[in-house]
């Protein structure tokens, strides 16, 4: 960090400024201090503005770090039988189980953000093309969650920058005018709980940087890890980032099932019933680094998906 002093309308004005670079471009922290401010003072301000200034360095930070892991052999193989004990195989999927999923993948994902439309009605919307009396956003994204649902199955992409924002697009076509966009200028993102902030998004203008390093840490490893740490992180890590304005769940857990299906998983369902775990589960990735509580809810949930679909 560095003082840097600069002379307007003849009075000495005083900042606290760090640099870094990412990629190519160069980011600069700085903080107003005061003018013409004596040495005492000036030396309590800096001190101040140091603390600041570390909590933004930090904030900026605790995003990428948890891409910087490795797994030991005795937890990837405990992965790997997870895996293997997985109830489902996405080859015995029918076409009737399929549209049985993607209508309760729909119904949950929804009301995790809080639609008001229930099971039975996503089924009329989806099967009957009848309408409820609720409202006109909630009715376009249930159509376009089972619309996005479709895409993933039968494209052979994996991820990339144009892919997250044609899931977005799909998903809020017909309910937000900035579908398919990312966060302009300016636009930051603050989710609020109970006792106060949850989780910040990254700042606006890291957006690109670091959905790429995601991206590329995907391509350097989707060989090297099971499909379960691979969705795992790629859904953790995209809601860290929260690219999005609104809609950053509904994308992430639909980027989820896309890289489980390519990897040959079965597609994933979060419950609406278990929100309070899945909140819990991404909480521990954003803190801890911990993918535990994750991995363990997608077996839970793997189990659960096996249990409906054979009562269907």
């Amino acid at each position: 960090m560095y003082l840097e002093k600069r002379k307007s309308k003849g009075k000495m004005v005083y900042y606290l400024s760090h640099s870094f670079r990412e990629g190519s471009k160069v980011y600069k922290f700085r903080k107003y201090l005061g003018q013409d401010l004596n040495p005492e003072i000036l030396m309590q301000r800096k001190k101040i503005a140091e603390k600041l200034i570390l909590e933004e360095i930090y904030k900026y930070n605790i995003i990428k770090d948890p891409l910087h892991f490795e797994l030991s052999k005795k937890e990837l193989n405990l992965i790997k039988k997870l895996e293997s004990e997985i109830p489902l195989k996405i080859t015995h999927l029918s076409e009737k189980q399929w549209e049985i999923f993607s209508e309760l993948f729909t119904y949950n994902t929804n009301a995790i953000e809080g639609s008001r439309i229930n099971s039975i009605e996503v089924k009329d919307i989806l099967e009957k093309d009848k309408w409820p009396d609720k409202s006109k956003e909630d009715i376009a994204e249930t159509y376009g969650v089972n619309e996005a649902i479709d895409f993933v199955r039968k494209t052979k992409e994996h991820i990339s920058i144009e892919f997250i924002k044609k899931i977005h697009k799909i998903v809020f076509k017909n309910s937000k005018p900035f579908a398919g966009k990312f966060r302009k200028k300016g636009e930051e993102v603050v989710v609020m709980g109970k006792e106060g902030v949850v989780h910040e998004g990254a700042p606006q203008a890291r957006i690109n940087h670091l959905l790429n390093e995601l991206i590329e840490w995907y391509e350097n490893n989707k060989q090297k890890y099971p499909a379960l740490i691979l969705g795992a992180v790629i859904h953790n890590q995209f809601e860290n980032i929260h690219p999005f304005v609104d809609g950053n769940g509904r994308v992430g857990r639909i980027l989820l099932n896309n890289i489980l299906l390519k990897h040959g998983l079965p597609p994933i369902n979060i419950d609406f019933k278990n929100r309070m775990e899945y909140y819990k589960s991404l909480q521990a990735y954003e803190k801890k680094q911990d993918l535990k509580p994750t991995i363990s809810l997608f077996v839970k949930e793997y189990r659960y998906l096996k249990k409906i679909l054979d009562k269907k």
